[in-house]
């Protein structure tokens, strides 16, 4: 028998569908589902804690489901898409299903940490002194560079010494709330890269 390509797809496909709608597939997984349905249900998740959350890697903004330990230490057993979500419907890319890693690494950081000019080593800094620092360089930088008028004298209220780069952490709403804020500061520079 000359079986083409769109032949065989053809009969593949409908037998495929025969076999959905006849029953065929629970016969040929070992009849009723409800006992695999059931012990699925009980696996690794069985006493954990679900929380929802939002993918952290793009701007989607992709829904996800995440499993922690209650009886133990809190730790992420898994994650998974949520099938309520909006966005997403239960669907993670590449990126997204793995962010079980990104929770459990060990290099994670969880504290802030800074160099000084010259020193070799990273040091463990408060929040606190970070945002403190932070604004405080943002200030003394814009103070010194900010223009009110350009040569031809007409007002920009800019300044040109600082630049921001957006992240894929944030969502729109977030984003446009930043780059108000940096605008508001007088940045010329505003940028986004969603795959930081």
């Amino acid at each position: 028998m000359d079986v083409t390509r769109r032949k065989f797809i053809q009969i593949t496909g409908a037998a495929t569908a025969g076999l959905a709608f006849s029953g065929g597939y629970t016969a040929a997984i070992g009849g009723d589902t409800a006992a695999i349905q059931s012990h699925a249900r009980n696996l690794k998740i069985r006493h954990a804690k679900e929380t929802t959350t939002i993918c952290c890697y793009c701007a989607v903004g992709c829904g996800a489901i995440v499993h922690t330990d209650k009886a133990g230490d809190g730790r992420v057993i898994n994650i998974e898409g949520d099938p309520d979500h909006v966005i997403s419907r239960g669907a993670l890319c590449s990126k997204g299903a793995s962010l079980k890693q990104l929770a459990e690494t060990e290099n994670r950081l969880t504290e802030p940490m800074y160099r000084a000019p010259n020193a070799k080593e990273w040091k463990k800094v408060s929040w606190d002194w970070a945002l403190t620092e932070i604004a405080k360089r943002v200030k003394t930088t814009r103070d010194a560079s900010f223009k009110e008028k350009n040569e031809k004298g007409q007002v920009v209220n800019r300044t040109t010494e600082i630049a921001s780069v957006g992240s894929a952490a944030l969502d729109n709403e977030e984003c446009w709330i930043y780059q108000t804020l940096m605008r508001s500061l007088g940045l010329v520079y505003v940028e986004h890269q969603a795959r930081i």
